[in-house]
């Protein structure tokens, strides 16, 4: 293995851990460490660098996290196979042999509980929110009287652009990028886009979000449910010589915390070169990463046109924000633009300026750096609690991001009976399946979340 020896710039922005982390990673990528090759122990890479031990640990996790390396406990940190897109993937079906799916998961008939009883003012800052609109209104009031462009404002769609290339590396131009009312009206529009393409069959997670699938099922697609594993999606489990669109979140399943590996993510890409299929990235959440950097977007990766991106405002905003959008392959949103005048924009206008104007000044990045800071509060907050009260009843699952966790609850009540105690409290949980639920904690106050749980823990003992 060559040495480890970063040439570090003290005048860039970039923290030491993410400038260690690109030299290291970039090794990887053109195989000038190996696989299987052991990593310098934290130590010695800091003594060779003239970096502090904690900023090598911190480069080590963010590579752990992302599947450049793996650990072994007393022994260290080794190079992980990130070439696994070089590998033929193993197809468990063919076109003659395979079987349509069509029934669902345990998540498919699971309906989400609107809580009404719990906010925290703190999630967002509406005065700087105001302050933008209070703009929009005064002086570019004449815009508003003309309806909306039905791809989504231009204004909003290179902020979009900017933002995803400096958090997500998704590099896209706004031509490619189509604004909808929330998550589902986009899926409608890529239902649209994928059955003109000549694609009427979509894999999906199982768990997964439920919406998607009752979308793509009502549209008439056939649904093959994909299991997701500690690494993410079962890639081996995918159709093989069917033209397909798996829709993943590979930086953060919201029901299970799965984040892809590196390795895995290039195999996916392999999957869908090799069965001329699209991925759909469901990118939700992935700005709320609590340890390290948040996790490159599988977009990211790939130069085919292969990867239709999707992301939203709903969870980083607030959830009255219906904005949602997906950066589309060049030739599909070419596609798109020529059938564009069919559809009317449905996203209000003026929220879309508003938030064009909110990227503009900054607000939305100091926006998320104030979220990560609060929801990490929160978590922990949770977590102690949790396992200071009932650690022998109650499982804390999903620890690294989102804005939700798993609960595991052993216990001898009911399901639904422990749902119903949790929403006397009127605490934002649902059911998952049997003993397994969903809790949204970011949108209780701080203030307040020791005292709840503690209640919830004493219901759920008795």
């Amino acid at each position: 293995m060559k040495a480890i020896l970063p040439v570090l710039d003290e005048t860039r922005k970039r923290p030491y851990y993410l400038q260690l982390y690109d030299h290291i990673s970039e090794a990887i990528l053109r195989g000038d460490i190996a696989e299987g090759e052991k990593l310098p122990s934290l130590r010695n890479l800091a003594k060779s660098t003239g970096l502090s031990v904690t900023t090598v640990e911190q480069c080590y996790n963010q590579l752990l996290v992302e599947g450049y390396v793996y650990s072994k406990a007393q022994s260290g940190y080794y190079v992980n196979n990130v070439f696994m897109h070089s590998e033929k993937t193993v197809p468990i079906d063919s076109a003659a042999s395979f079987k349509q799916v069509n029934s669902g998961g345990f998540l498919n008939d699971m309906q989400g509980v609107e809580i009404n009883q719990l906010h925290d003012p703190d999630c967002f800052d509406f005065n700087k929110w105001k302050k933008c609109m209070n703009k929009i209104l005064t002086e570019y009031s004449a815009t508003l009287f003309f309806e909306g462009d039905p791809q989504g404002e231009q204004n909003l769609r290179s902020e979009i652009a900017r933002y995803l290339y400096m958090s997500r590396g998704v590099s896209c131009s706004p031509n490619q990028i189509i604004i909808a009312a929330g998550t589902q009206q986009i899926t409608n529009h890529l239902a649209t886009i994928l059955r003109k393409i000549g694609i009427e069959h979509v894999a999906l997670e199982d768990p997964g979000y439920a919406p998607v699938r009752s979308m793509f099922r009502d549209r008439g697609f056939a649904i093959t449910d994909v299991p997701v594993a500690a690494d993410g999606l079962a890639i081996e489990k995918l159709p093989a010589n069917i033209r397909t669109a798996a829709y993943v979140s590979p930086s953060n399943n919201v029901f299970t915390g799965a984040v892809m590996p590196v390795g895995r993510r290039y195999q996916l890409l392999s999957w869908a070169a090799e069965n001329n299929s699209y991925i759909i990235e469901d990118d939700y959440d992935s700005e709320l990463r609590y340890f390290g950097k948040p996790v490159p977007a599988l977009k990211s990766l790939e130069s085919s046109g292969r990867v239709i991106y999707l992301g939203s405002f709903s969870s980083t905003l607030f959830a009255a924000v219906k904005i949602s959008y997906m950066v589309l392959p060049q030739e599909m949103a070419e596609l798109f633009s020529s059938m564009a005048g069919d559809y009317s924009q449905t996203c209000s206008k003026l929220e879309q300026l508003t938030l064009a104007m909110f990227m503009e000044t900054g607000n939305y990045q100091t926006h998320i750096k104030k979220l990560r800071k609060l929801y990490s509060q929160k978590l922990a907050l949770v977590t102690e609690v949790l396992s200071s009260e009932s650690a022998d009843s109650i499982k804390v699952r999903n620890t690294s991001s989102g804005v939700n966790i798993i609960l595991e609850v052993d216990s001898p009540k009911e399901t639904i009976q422990l749902k119903k105690e949790a929403d006397s409290l009127g605490l934002p949980i649902s059911v998952l399946d049997d003993g397994l639920f969903v809790f949204n904690y970011n949108q209780i106050p701080v203030s307040d979340i020791p005292s709840l749980l503690r209640k919830l823990a004493l219901l759920w003992s008795r």
